[in-house]
């Protein structure tokens, strides 16, 4: 059948639903339509901006009825930055609606047809992020900016109050910008690859309080960096390190390899349950560390280890959840690629004194096949915490192949844990799936998904 639909023209819809990113989904005789900020239940009238051969999207031009669940907008950036983009939805209302996205997934993608647990929230949602990221820039007036990029471009909007970051994340930063605008410090243009400054990084240790400075620079020298380093530290007390990152690539990365440190320590250290983790400038920790200590206790607790277990824990990172499991377990080994991550895990497991952690550096495939097939190494329980692609097949075969009797799978993406989980049906019994609320106001869900193996038949 022939689509009617018109780009550039106005149409009265009913919203049916919300999709995977929080947009309004409706229906044109059929014909499905993607509207941003709109939420179930409400009638508006939208411009269509975009159409394809099997949807279209609109734009909002105005909500003609109202659900009950729209809430005033209280960021000035909201709509352009992408950072959060359910700020238009009552909080606990966001809950049920990534719970309802799990749930269309698991009805969607697998025979067991299981009730998704009831999702976790947060306390308190608002400034739970622990590292902030700050681009600096040439404005369309010729002037210095730092902000944040706008949603799918490389514009960046001037840095207004977030309701996400860390309070004294922006402050530095603001400060450090005023620092350099006032002392003629030049800044990078990406179009011409000239100029000093990119991007300002803070990491915080939300319970211990330490900061870290980043200063991602198109070059080796700051002028005036000993000026600007004792001011920072005079101004903001809870600064521990200030490192100089290297980046002179024409590249969307945002750090490159290079690390000086060039105040203080070169790291900082945060507090997880009971346990002190040291957070590098380039490893891997939690963003939001509060939401992840619920999962990583759930993790724990469903796995049921026991001092006669050995486990696996893949996708390691800086060995956060080997070295909670470690108390459990005869013996934990933790895989992760990222070379820096595994050296602060080696440290974290000596700092917190954990003796039966091993931890490796490689891809986890590679290694997982290494420890079963070579060093015939077999655990009882595995968790994986893979990237958003999910597992890869072989990781899946080799599960398949030693048939641990538990596996706890903690993913950031829902369609690919439902994907993954599809193929370990067959030997596994999926007892349960409990996601949690790592990043409110977002439409990213982070899940904890149960594994068993079944009884022979």
């Amino acid at each position: 059948m022939e689509n009617k639909i018109q780009k550039n023209k106005k149409y009265i819809v009913d919203i049916i639903d919300n999709g995977f990113e929080g947009e309004g989904i409706a229906k044109i005789d059929g014909f499905t339509i993607f509207i941003p900020g709109a939420i179930k239940s409400e009638r508006v009238k939208i411009l269509i901006v975009k159409v394809l051969t099997s949807h279209a999207y609109g734009k909002i031009i105005e909500i003609l009825k109202v659900s009950k669940d729209r809430i005033q907008e209280d960021c000035q950036s909201y709509r352009r930055c992408g950072g959060c983009n359910l700020r238009h939805i009552n909080y606990n209302q966001t809950l049920k609606l990534k719970q309802n996205i799990v749930q269309n997934l698991v009805n969607k993608g697998l025979k067991n047809k299981i009730k998704v647990k009831e999702m976790i929230g947060m306390e308190n949602p608002l400034h739970y992020r622990n590292k902030a990221q700050y681009p600096l820039g040439i404005g369309k007036q010729n002037n210095p900016v730092i902000g944040v990029f706008a949603r799918r471009s490389h514009e960046i909007i001037p840095m207004q109050k977030c309701f996400i970051q860390n309070k004294s994340a922006e402050e530095i930063a603001k400060y450090i910008f005023e620092f350099i605008k006032k002392n003629n410090i030049s800044i990078y243009n990406e179009e011409t690859g000239k100029g000093l400054f990119r991007h300002i990084v803070i990491k915080t240790g939300i319970r211990t309080k330490q900061i870290m400075c980043i200063l991602v620079i198109n070059g080796r020298t700051i002028e005036k960096q000993d000026k600007l380093i004792q001011e920072i530290i005079s101004k903001f007390k809870n600064i521990k390190s200030i490192i100089k990152n290297i980046n002179t690539k024409n590249t969307n990365v945002i750090m490159g390899n290079e690390n000086i440190n060039i105040y203080g320590q070169d790291y900082i250290e945060d507090i997880l349950g009971k346990y002190k983790f040291k957070i590098s400038p380039l490893s891997f920790y939690q963003i939001n560390p509060i939401q992840a200590e619920k999962i990583y206790n759930i993790g724990i607790k469903q796995a049921k280890i026991t001092k006669q277990d050995i486990v696996f824990d893949l996708y390691c990172g800086v060995g956060t959840i080997s070295i909670f499991m470690a108390e459990y377990a005869k013996k934990v080994y933790g895989v992760e690629i990222v070379e820096d991550a595994i050296k602060d895990a080696k440290q974290n497991a000596k700092i917190n004194n954990i003796q039966n952690v091993k931890f490796i550096a490689g891809d986890a495939k590679d290694i997982l096949d290494d420890l079963i097939n070579n060093q015939k190494v077999i655990p009882n329980v595995i968790i994986v915490d893979p990237p958003r692609k999910g597992l890869d097949d072989t990781t899946i075969q080799n599960i398949l192949k030693i048939k641990p009797n538990r596996c706890i799978y903690i993913s950031c993406n829902p369609a690919t844990l439902i994907r993954d989980l599809a193929k370990f049906e067959e030997e596994y019994q999926i007892k349960q799936i409990q996601p949690v609320d790592m990043f409110p106001y977002t439409s990213h869900v982070e899940c904890v998904a149960v594994l068993q193996l079944k009884e022979e038949r």
